[in-house]
């Protein structure tokens, strides 16, 4: 997942809000959704495309275009029957990837059952740190050691196999330092620059945050 794809939160209470907030902050393309109208309109001061409806209703589903989203998020865990409702519509319109949230595992069991890609509980993942993992696409896990440096999990891209740290010189390019290489089961911290990078490896780098954008390009 990244930016480049579109994004709805359906339910708009805490958790969902925080979710829409921080994809709209990073310049992600977010569609809101919430049944209450006095929630809509407190939200859309810092969620641009928010829109009251109920998307319990196969109709709403249609009319809000929810076919055309990459990623939907629904953050509705204090009614299960809308929940499992809205993975059941959404699943049907084709989403490939539906995140739920839930309150507890016998709910976790059920809506994963009807095809929830993903379900979260909320107290143990907060909006904010899902919104960032879904913006770092091609990073398996990402750490915060502080408000400007991760620590992270980065996919070898396509262009950077056969090639060794020294030829693709990503500290200059993208102000990483690479302190591991992940290949299988098998972590190696001492990095050798000269080895040739395969598909299969990932690279365990430390990262300024502002410079992660140009990782996803």
């Amino acid at each position: 997942m990244s930016i480049h794809k579109t994004y709805a939160v359906l339910g708009l209470g805490r958790y969902g809000r925080a979710v829409a907030e921080e994809l709209v902050n990073n310049g992600a393309e977010v569609l809101a959704v919430d049944i209450d109208i006095n929630t809509v309109n407190n939200a859309i001061e810092t969620i641009p495309v928010c829109k009251c409806a109920d998307i319990t209703e196969p109709e709403t589903i249609k009319r809000l275009g929810i076919s055309n989203i990459d990623v939907v998020i629904i953050a509705m865990a204090s009614c299960l029957e809308s929940s499992v409702m809205a993975v059941a519509l959404c699943k049907e319109a084709g989403v490939k990837n539906v995140i739920v949230k839930c309150s507890s595992e016998m709910h976790q069991k059920i809506l994963t059952r009807i095809g929830a890609d993903k379900v979260i509980f909320p107290e143990k993942e907060s909006g904010i740190r899902l919104a960032k993992n879904l913006l770092t696409s091609g990073f398996s896990e990402m750490i915060e050691l502080s408000d400007e440096v991760s620590m992270l999990e980065l996919d070898v891209k396509d262009e950077w196999v056969g090639k060794n740290l020294i030829e693709l010189s990503l500290r200059k390019k993208y102000s990483i330092n690479v302190v591991a290489i992940k290949d299988g089961n098998e972590i190696s911290t001492v990095v050798d620059p000269s080895i040739a990078l395969k598909k299969s490896m990932e690279l365990i780098v430390i990262a300024n945050k502002s410079k992660l954008p140009k990782l996803k390009k």
